[in-house]
């Protein structure tokens, strides 16, 4: 039977070590094998960890995937995110080198390979080019092609490197060198607002009546912005941030995001809100972490005969605790703890709590979000969420048969609409026929779509071969 392939765009990853073939000559086997064992558990960790596949190692290489078999939209930046873990560990290393680089591109994915057993997954120029670029990457360095480049941009910290004559291309290839990523994740959580909202006002009127019921009713809410990945769920968050912002009574607003991928993850979210309320750095010691829970704990249940049980309970959410599994009684005592913690926030003045991306929150994080409304009472208490679809087919009756539940699906916006958006991007109310319809086609309704090829018109300074 003759292999299932398909073309797909995919990131592809390529690392070596520096100089291991010269000194590979001079060792013993069992010499080689015990330097490239630890070198291959560590880079297949990474490369895993942050959800790719490693296809092939040959000999002191490594080439891995993104985008396949699974796919992400945030492949690019998984892959590069790797990439630095991957150089950070070499560079602590006493006898470790590496060059790394990474492209993304369509490739033909055979579909029904097992790069287990050494079968190759992609073919292609994408992958040629990784090869050729990696033989060019500085020691300890990483460069990669453009495209990967403008996917990852807003969130690594790169720097122009020189064009790289590879064999077989015509012209030398733009590269740049990934250096360091912008924020750990679950605290990059901003939203920058390119332009003024356009198409989402009657969304808009449904969440500033959920911060206005909780506020004013004292009746907590949850609300969940559902939609796929660049449909406006960010800027809805940042417009009730200003709407908070706004308000005459200062508003707590607390937020975090659930990861994709990592370790440790297990109701992150719910642990970056907690660290933020009560100060905490990603350098502070064991003892100062468990300070300042402390003076985080007694500022509002100082007095109540809780505050020792709680501040227990936090430690744990926050990782200093020996037992942190949450099974059967424990949980239900933890979700007392955090919530009464969440609730005495809320008595002192209004919350809104935000949590991003809660398709990949694990089941006690949701179980935790979908009961915190039902729970507290009498409390200003706004929970926020944002999720893909994919949440909803996990949990097809979140927030049901809740009267202070509200799931807002986010629709396309229509093509006037995204006109209108692109008009205000580009500074100009209106664009040549052609590049409008170009423009409107790339964009497909998708706000982010729309600043992106926006971005990518003013950068070419015409629509033609549009492509991210």
């Amino acid at each position: 039977m003759s292999p299932r392939r398909e073309r797909k765009v995919v990131t592809v990853l390529f690392c070596d070590l520096v100089g291991f073939t010269s000194r590979a000559e001079s060792l013993d086997p069992e010499d080689v094998e015990a330097i490239l064992r630890p070198y291959h558990s560590r880079v297949r960790a990474e490369l895993e960890r942050h959800g790719g596949t490693v296809e092939k190692f040959i000999g002191d290489a490594v080439m891995a995937l993104f985008g396949a078999p699974t796919t992400h939209e945030d492949d690019p930046e998984r892959a590069v995110r790797a990439c630095l873990a991957i150089r950070d560990w070499a560079v602590g290393e006493d006898d470790v080198q590496v060059r790394i680089a990474v492209t993304t591109g369509e490739a033909l994915v055979r579909l029904d390979a097992r790069p287990e057993t050494g079968e190759g997954m992609a073919s292609g120029d994408v992958v040629n080019t990784a090869a050729r670029l990696q033989s060019a990457a500085p020691v300890n360095g990483i460069l990669t092609d453009e495209t990967t480049y403008r996917a990852t941009r807003q969130v690594v910290d790169y720097r122009e490197a020189s064009a790289v004559d590879a064999k077989g291309k015509a012209d030398p290839i733009p590269v740049w060198e990934a250096l360091s990523a912008r924020a750990r994740f679950g605290v990059d959580v901003a939203h920058e607002a390119r332009s003024e909202l356009v198409g989402r006002e009657r969304e808009l009127s449904v969440v500033r009546d959920a911060f206005e019921r909780a506020r004013h009713e004292r009746t907590p809410q949850l609300l969940t912005l559902v939609g796929v990945p660049g449909m406006g769920k960010s800027r809805l968050v940042y417009e009730l941030s200003r709407i908070a912002d706004a308000d005459s009574e200062l508003i707590t607003w607390r937020q975090g995001r659930c990861l994709a991928y990592g370790d440790g993850i297990t109701l992150w979210a719910l642990g970056e809100i907690v660290k933020a309320q009560a100060g905490i750095l990603e350098q502070d010691a064991p003892d100062e972490v468990s300070a300042k829970i402390s003076g985080a704990v007694s500022d509002v249940l100082s007095g109540s005969g809780d505050d020792a049980w709680v501040k227990s309970h936090l430690l744990a959410l926050v990782g200093l605790a020996g037992e942190t599994e949450l099974g059967g009684d424990r949980r239900n005592e933890a979700f007392s703890a955090w919530r009464r913690f969440l609730e005495a926030l809320a008595e002192q003045r209004p919350l809104v709590l935000v949590f991003e991306d809660l398709h990949w929150a694990d089941q006690s994080l949701l179980d935790f979000v979908d009961e915190l409304v039902d729970w507290v009472t009498d409390a200003p208490l706004l929970v926020v969420g944002t999720a893909r679809p994919e949440l909803l087919e996990r949990r097809p009756g979140w927030g049901g048969g809740k009267l202070n539940a509200t799931t807002l699906a986010l629709s396309p916006l229509t093509d006037e609409q995204t006109a209108l958006l692109l008009g205000r991007l580009l500074d100009k109310p209106v664009l040549a026929a052609e590049s409008q319809r170009t423009l409107l086609e790339r964009a497909g309704g998708n706000p982010l779509y729309a600043e992106q090829f926006a971005e990518l018109y003013l950068e070419q300074g015409s629509a033609d071969e549009l492509r991210l």
